[in-house]
């Protein structure tokens, strides 16, 4: 895997991925930003939530669950003093589909988070992960 970032202007950074995908990342104004784009932390924060919603998603396929949505809420918390490390993630998930069963989510929720979800498992060597669920039934 590779990628690229290149600087723009300011405090205002372009990310280029392998795959040839471009996103804007900036910092805040008290830093010399112009709240132009995400933190950088902020795009690891949404990477990881991105790549567990990823295998969830799979995993519940793959079990045939007729899951329509799935949307992962994080919030954290990083450290007060530098380097500003994550110290704790909770990852929320919301599940939306037709019958699921919450043994089959909670099952796919933690085959992400102790054997797929690369992100996530590399924020848990300095944050304390933490995550729950709920499921919406999709109306008929």
């Amino acid at each position: 895997m590779k990628a690229r970032v290149k600087w723009v202007e300011g405090m205002s950074f372009l990310g280029e991925s392998g795959s040839g995908h471009t996103f804007l990342m900036d910092g805040a104004p008290e830093a010399g930003g112009r709240n132009l784009g995400v933190r950088p932390m902020e795009a690891m924060l949404i990477g990881a939530g991105g790549c567990t919603a990823f295998d969830v998603v799979l995993i519940l396929k793959r079990s045939r669950a007729d899951v329509t949505d799935c949307v992962v809420e994080l919030t954290s918390e990083r450290a007060e003093t530098d380097p500003k490390v994550f110290t704790k993630i909770h990852f929320h998930f919301i599940v939306t589909g037709r019958n699921l069963k919450p043994e089959l989510v909670n099952r796919a929720i933690n085959l992400s988070a102790e054997k797929y979800c690369s992100a996530s498992i590399m924020l848990a060597k300095t944050a304390e992960l933490t995550h729950d669920f709920e499921i919406r039934e999709v109306a008929a």
